[in-house]
């Protein structure tokens, strides 16, 4: 790592100058940005070499990393702690549905003024779509940085032994199931799908999202999953466990590592992870990849989930320094260097028109495709407004469980969910 020159460090090497009676040179101090971001086993490659490509072109910055987190819930509540104990890093990656709680509590640094001082953002490859990712109540609280949709994953060998294949692949849910059932009944220690849906919220609002519907009412005064839209979304889930056969793998890694190894023929997960599900597979059998099974073709709709570069810094100077970064790290380059290592959708519109930085590559890489056909019906990832949106999160991921488990019917959670949530959520005035 390039060396950072602190006040006591630069004083010393004065005093030695002076010593042997060099000629007076006067050296700019070193900033060294400290940054945080989750999932390593996703972005490590990715943030690695962002910030390899951003030290190499400043001399006055110089960025390292902290604390990566598992998840995003888990990078979001170290920084939390972190706004009350001390200790904040001065960049950020937040999941882009967490973005809203950090404006809303103070602790991201408001970037309208750094975006004013730039000549034209939108030569810089911010256009509005793209900034309003990062807008939350008057506040450009982030700026995005990687954004992906769900996608299918599939294991064409399995895939074949049942008489499906890339081209023959289910374009809905019920075919889909059906699949699964078949590669299932293959025995063995197969199981024919499996479908992301513990951690976070994400994966519920693809099937929501799907069916046309919200998580709350436009005022954001009442819940909305609870209508027509959200009873289908959990009874799809229901279906997935029943008559797919979908196992119950819990919040890990057991799928990753069942369709890696060969037994599972289809996963529904995250675009993020094509690199890393491909290096899994490696020559194990053909990995494929797709756009997600449609629900409803003219209301469908599916989250935009990813990261957004946030500033916590408070300092004039590492705020300054840390914008370095941040405009470095959302550039058509440093994006560019995060879709290449990851999977995600590029953020930066430069990256997404110009061939020269991803056209040849997108060319290339077939695998990474899938998720930019469904660019069109993306929708930012919903932020629960309040104080309890990471416990609102929970209860959602609590309740889910209970359908995979069998343990609670379709009806039983999207009433239970609904009451639960309905409690944490801000209660309007008047």
């Amino acid at each position: 790592m390039s060396t950072t020159f602190t006040r006591r460090s630069t004083l010393g090497l004065m005093a030695g100058a002076a010593t042997i009676a060099m000629p007076h040179v006067v050296r700019a101090q070193t900033i060294e940005v400290v940054a945080h971001y989750s999932m390593p086993p996703i972005f490590k490659a990715a943030m690695e070499a962002v910030a390899e490509a951003f030290n190499k072109t400043s001399d006055k910055v110089k960025v390292t990393y902290v604390n990566p987190t598992p998840t995003y819930e888990d990078g979001a509540q170290l920084v939390l702690r972190q706004a009350t104990t001390g200790g904040l890093p001065d960049v950020s990656f937040q999941g882009l549905n967490r973005l809203r709680l950090f404006a809303e509590r103070g602790i991201a640094v408001e970037l309208k003024p750094f975006l004013a001082r730039e000549a034209d953002v939108k030569k810089l490859g911010y256009s509005d779509p793209i900034l309003g990712l990062g807008f939350h109540g008057g506040v450009q609280c982030g700026l995005p940085f990687a954004t992906s949709n769900p996608i299918s994953y599939l294991n064409v060998d399995l895939l074949k032994k049942v008489g499906s294949s890339l081209e023959t692949f289910p374009k809905t849910w019920d075919e889909v199931i059906a699949l699964s059932a078949k590669i299932a009944a293959l025995g063995d220690g197969n199981s024919g799908m499996f479908f992301r849906w513990p951690g976070d919220d994400w994966m519920f609002s693809a099937l929501l999202y799907g069916h046309g519907g919200r998580m709350l009412t436009e005022d954001e005064s009442k819940v909305a999953f609870d209508g027509p839209e959200g009873l289908a979304a959990v009874k799809l889930l229901d279906r997935m466990v029943k008559d797919g056969k979908m196992p119950n793998l819990g919040t890990g890694t057991a799928d990753l590592q069942a369709f890696g190894a060969g037994k599972m023929g289809m996963m529904f997960r995250t675009t993020a992870q094509v690199r890393q599900v491909a290096g899994m597979v490696g020559s194990n059998f053909e990995l494929q990849t797709t756009t997600l099974p449609v629900i409803d073709p003219v209301k469908g709709r599916l989250p935009t989930g990813g990261a957004g570069a946030m500033m916590t810094a408070k300092d004039p100077a590492r705020q300054a320094a840390a914008w370095e970064f941040i405009k470095f790290a959302t550039s058509a380059e440093g994006t560019t260097l995060m879709a290449k290592n990851t999977g995600y959708v590029p953020c930066n519109q430069l990256a997404i028109d110009d061939p020269m930085y991803l056209g040849e590559f997108y060319k290339a890489n077939p695998l990474f495709q899938a998720a930019t056909k469904q660019v069109h019906l993306m929708i930012p990832w919903y932020a629960f407004p309040g104080q309890n949106s990471v416990r609102v999160t929970q209860v959602m991921v609590d309740n889910l469980a209970r359908i995979v488990e069998q343990k609670a019917s379709p009806e039983e959670v999207l009433r239970d969910m609904s009451r639960e949530v309905t409690r944490l959520i801000p209660r309007r005035q008047g």
